[in-house]
């Protein structure tokens, strides 16, 4: 795993050989983040990452100077690792959260900018997330929710949607508030 830009831009971090998490590739991330920079400051986001996993996403909005992240994670070996990271790097800027991510989104005292999930791909009930999100209005005005997909998953039926990206075997579904 590997941070792709910002002020970590480099930095490699080797997950336990028996991670089950999946991290978002390189070229995917890279390309997602190309395309949130066109459209937000980094500075000036809040940010929900949501199925965690590894905490590539949140470590690169941070590296990107994002300064409110909230990152929700229930393995308690993936949460470790991700504490690791954050204490290695002094990420003050990310709160770690060890929850239920459905659960969290019921209980969400918060609104956000970005909203970033990525459930693992088989998991049922993938669709509540977008329509949890925008029940309990987590979104700031003009905010975004993404959601991290395989090419079988099928969100473009839902309110809100906007559009899909594919870089490979990753899908990337946008919702838009």
């Amino acid at each position: 795993m590997r941070i792709v830009s910002g002020e970590f831009r480099g930095r490699h971090f080797s997950p336990p050989k028996n991670f089950t998490a999946r991290p978002t590739t390189d070229f995917a991330k890279e390309s997602l983040f190309n395309i949130i920079n066109n459209h937000f400051d980094f500075e000036e986001i809040s940010v929900l990452d949501l199925f965690s996993g590894t905490g590539s996403i949140s470590f690169e909005f941070a590296s990107r100077g994002t300064k409110s992240i909230q990152l929700v994670e229930l393995n308690p070996q993936h949460f470790q690792f991700i504490k690791k990271v954050i204490d290695e790097l002094n990420l003050k800027q990310i709160i770690p959260i060890r929850f239920n991510a459905f659960k969290y989104l019921l209980s969400c005292p918060a609104t956000f900018d970005i909203i970033f999930a990525d459930p693992p791909y088989d998991m049922t009930g993938v669709e509540e997330i977008p329509e949890t999100v925008f029940r309990r209005n987590l979104l700031k005005p003009n905010g975004w929710l993404i959601v991290e997909h395989s090419r079988k998953t099928d969100l473009s039926n839902l309110p809100h949607f906007s559009e899909v990206r594919n870089y490979g075997s990753v899908h990337f579904s946008f919702f838009k508030s």
